[in-house]
């Protein structure tokens, strides 16, 4: 798994329709299969779709969480000098 995305990308992928892509620490995770999933319930996740949601993230969840989930979500990072 060594893709890598610029912002933009990530922007392309704003909805469940268009693959839910979120940024965290400038890594990018696939987010559409997981909304029914997520305990915080889908409209968190909806609202940080295409974007970085790294202060989002941190704010109500801890390291345990992310490794839990990034094998599974995780699909690429941000390329180097277009990180936000």
């Amino acid at each position: 798994m060594s893709s890598s995305y610029t912002p933009a990308q990530v922007s392309e992928h704003a909805s469940v329709e268009k693959g839910l892509w979120i940024i965290i620490d400038n890594d990018v995770f696939q987010m559409d299969q997981f909304v029914d999933e997520h305990p915080g319930g889908a409209k968190i996740l909806k609202r940080v779709g295409g974007k970085d949601a790294s202060k989002q993230f941190w704010k109500y969840h801890n390291e345990h969480v992310l490794k839990k989930y990034s094998p599974k979500l995780k699909i690429g990072s941000v390329k180097e000098g277009a990180k936000l």
